[in-house]
């Protein structure tokens, strides 16, 4: 404990603060000097999902989703333990902000000259 005392006491004088005077306030340059503060950090906090959850944010079927990820059209899932299997959600949520602002006009709809029977409706009557 002592010796954690005398090194953050070392800091405060490397950067120019006396140990005995109070400690600078925030916002003010000496504060943001302050050893224990860090700018950034070095592994920033990112929060992974779940299969359930994902659902829940991309209403696609599970099949859809995959075959998008083997396409390299959708973020890969990774492997937390060998049964836990977790997307990130801050690459899910780029996907979904994309796929807004992408255009509508290149979705092409299906040729129905290529279909082998036609649907048939519910109680009409084969003559």
């Amino acid at each position: 404990m002592e010796s954690e005392v005398k090194q953050l006491a070392q800091a405060f004088n490397t950067v120019g603060i006396n140990a005995d005077q109070p400690l600078p306030l925030p916002g003010t340059e000496a504060y943001e000097a302050l050893p224990q503060f860090p700018r950034r950090s070095a592994l920033p906090f990112r929060r992974t999902i779940r299969r359930q959850e994902l659902r829940q944010i991309v209403p696609l079927a599970e099949t859809t989703i995959y075959e998008m990820e083997r396409r390299g059209e959708f973020p890969r899932r990774f492997n937390l333990t060998p049964r836990c299997v977790v997307w990130d959600l801050a690459e899910v949520e780029a996907w979904v902000e994309e796929r807004k602002q992408r255009p509508r006009g290149g979705i092409s709809k299906p040729d129905v000259h290529q279909r082998k029977t036609r649907p048939v409706r519910a109680g009409s009557s084969q003559a």
